[in-house]
């Protein structure tokens, strides 16, 4: 079997090479995974040549220069040599090669080799073993001719000790495991002191009276909003509260500088790696029952048909009535359970029952206003990997949308576009949330997918490669309850421009809201604290204050900073739950499953499982042995000699024959041994 690519004849074109460099840029260098990396300089950002990284390591600032290579119009960057080295540590697995001894990195960005001399007695000194993960000292770096030589720092623990593929994804994407002592000391030294914070703050509001709740997932450990919601004469008001960090978390304190540098917290699929000490995020700003805390609280008015009205912000003091996860909600709401059985005393069951089913009421009502107003619904599932005590996966729990889980999203959204409204209109600048619009040549790429599943018609061409919000959402609800759904939704997501943050306003295409910006999660994102300084400045007039305006000339760094952070804080977590979907499908070798076809390469199918969501790969060489053309435009993969097209959306029955848990990967062939497969419109 063989795969052949139609688009192209290959031969090579007679350029003579790159151009000689005229001048060496500085820059940053960022490598993203092996074979990709960036740098950014002061002319802008560049991609790192094949075979430019040299003895360059992320972090590093390096020298440069840029060329082009055979045709191409983009300039690459080469690293000519290395000014500054971002990291002297890293953490790796020993290895034995006498008289050597190897540590070999668990961040696989770092493709170098690292050596401990003979005459070094570090290893023997702090009982190393074969295949311990250590903490390596880097002595000498690596250059193009030579190793790098380390000494060993500590001892992390044995391999038995340890889920080295889980440290290898925190080591691969850089994540802090520990905060610096200093921060903790600052973290300690704290005090909640409610009471005080009243007496000397005559603008914070005690709303300690008012019944509100906080909603989470059964697993959660830090509650940092609680909701409430009333009827009035002529409509609703919800009221919105979020932990005060502001309050605790001083600008360029060494807890500030520290959550500046991670930008937010990491949910991997074992752990919690957080922005903030434990002391404040499971602590003083976490909203628990039944105990005083400091917030900030919106209040939103809003009328019959789930319009806002007006906005009033404060801070304030609260004390939440009940701590209930989405699933206790939801059996509320269904009638599966009453009042009494709320883990919240007598008295206050009843008004959490009343205020849980205005907020119900609210969140279809603000669905349907953000509907009209061109917000696209993309449907999609989570999966998470369960796990045991010691850290095992036991199964999956694929999370949907449900009423308990529309009502705390459409309370944060609108919390989130009344703040950033009011420090738009103020004219003020802090980190807003902007999402632009899809551009032509992506919806144009996502066209061809989305006729083959009969998706489009004639018609709706010219608004849909117009990123007409309303043309896409009629392409989604076409495909709502088919099979055609997962592929609909991912192929309109990937044609969508990632969010950002920036210092101004510009709107938020797919919520279609003018003004947005992140305010309900100050503990585990740092923009939102960025939000809450913002909007405490302007309650309180002091847009001159010394804080504010040093924290405005950073805004710009902050927000790029804060935007990198968290993509790669997206990736590990998904690397994260790929390493314990393969862990646990290791247990399942042999086994066959139904799916659909969500991807399509010229090596192989990617297949999602009906009941787990775990995406693997099933080869191309599975599928029958012949050769087979790749259309990367339709996406599809079509045998030269039966003919037979193989395309996303397809439904099939596969049979697992590996794993790679390192790699995150589950491997699949066609269950029974042969091309079996519907098309599943």
């Amino acid at each position: 079997m063989s795969v052949r690519h139609s688009h192209g004849s290959g031969r090579r074109g007679r350029g003579t090479g790159v151009r000689k460099p005229k001048a060496l840029l500085t820059g940053t260098l960022r490598v993203v995974r092996p074979g990709l990396a960036t740098v950014h300089t002061a002319e802008g950002d560049f991609v790192v040549a094949r075979g430019g990284l040299r003895e360059g390591m992320d972090g590093d600032e390096v020298r440069l220069s840029l060329a082009r290579g055979h045709g191409s119009k983009e300039r690459v960057a080469y690293v000519q040599g290395v000014v500054a080295r971002a990291r002297n540590e890293f953490l790796g697995s020993y290895e034995e090669a006498d008289p050597l001894g190897v540590v070999l990195p668990l961040d696989g960005r770092i493709t170098h080799d690292f050596f401990v001399l003979p005459q070094d007695q570090s290893a023997r000194r702090l009982g190393v073993g074969q295949g311990d993960v250590v903490e390596a000292r880097i002595l000498e770096y690596p250059s193009r001719h030579a190793a790098g030589v380390v000494t060993i720092a500590r001892r992390v623990g044995s391999a038995q000790e340890l889920d080295l593929d889980m440290e290898a994804v925190i080591a691969s994407h850089g994540l802090a495991t520990s905060f610096p002592e200093v921060a903790l000391r600052e973290a300690e030294s704290l005090s909640l002191d409610v009471d005080g914070a009243l007496a000397s703050d005559r603008r914070r509001r005690d709303l300690r009276s008012h019944v509100t709740v906080t909603i989470d997932p059964a697993d959660a450990r830090d509650f940092d909003d609680a909701v409430g919601a009333r009827r009035t004469p002529d409509g609703f008001e919800l009221e919105v509260h979020i932990a005060d960090v502001s309050h605790y978390v001083r600008w360029n304190s060494s807890m500030d500088v520290e959550a500046r540098q991670r930008g937010c917290s990491c949910y991997l699929a074992d752990r919690v790696l957080p922005m903030l000490p434990e002391r404040l995020c499971n602590g003083f700003c976490s909203l628990r029952p039944d105990e005083d805390r400091l917030a900030m609280s919106v209040f939103v008015s809003l009328d019959e048909r789930g319009e806002p009205r007006a906005t009033e912000a404060c801070c304030s003091a609260v004390r939440s009535r009940a701590r209930l996860s989405y699933d206790e909600v939801d059996a509320l709401l269904e009638g599966r359970i009453s009042a009494d059985d709320l883990p919240a005393v007598r008295g206050d069951q009843v008004a959490i029952v009343e205020s849980l089913g205005v907020l119900d009421q609210i969140a279809r009502l603000r669905v349907e206003r953000r509907r009209e107003r061109g917000a696209i619904d993309f449907q999609t599932r989570e999966a998470k990997v369960t796990l045991d005590q010691g850290g095992h996966p036991t199964g999956v729990r694929v999370r949907a949308r449900t009423r308990a889980t529309a009502l705390v999203e459409e309370a944060m959204l609108l919390a989130n576009e009344a703040v950033a409204d009011m420090l738009s209109s103020g004219g003020i600048a802090t980190a807003y949330r902007v999402h632009e619009q899809p551009t032509h040549e992506d919806l144009a790429a996502a066209l061809p997918i989305l006729r083959e599943l009969g998706l489009v018609h004639a018609e709706e061409v010219a608004g849909l490669l117009a990123a007409d919000p309303h043309a896409i959402q009629v392409v989604l609800d076409a495909a709502r309850g088919t099979t055609a759904e997962v592929l609909a939704n991912a192929v309109l997501l990937r044609a969508q421009r990632r969010a950002v943050y920036l210092p101004h306003n510009d709107g938020h295409y797919a919520l279609g809201a003018p003004a947005y910006c992140h305010f309900t999660s100050p503990i585990r994102r740092y923009p939102d604290l960025v939000v809450h300084r913002s909007l405490k400045a302007l309650l309180a007039g002091a847009r001159a204050g010394l804080d504010v305006a040093q924290m405005e000339r950073e805004l710009p760094q902050i927000c790029r900073s804060c935007s990198e952070r968290e993509r790669v804080a997206d990736a590990a977590e998904r690397d994260s739950q790929k390493v314990k979907m393969a862990q646990l499908f290791s247990d399942k070798v042999g086994q066959d499953f139904s799916g659909v076809v969500v991807g399509c390469e010229r090596y192989g199918l990617f297949v999602m499982l009906d009941q787990s969501c775990a995406e693997g790969l099933l080869p191309a060489r599975e599928l029958g042995d012949e050769w087979f053309s790749f259309d990367q435009e339709l996406l599809t993969l079509t045998g030269e000699e039966s003919g037979r097209v193989w395309r996303p959306g397809m439904r099939v029955a596969v049979t697992v024959t590996g794993t790679k848990p390192s790699r995150g990967q589950i491997d699949f062939a066609l269950a029974g041994g042969g091309p079996r497969a519907t098309e599943g419109r």
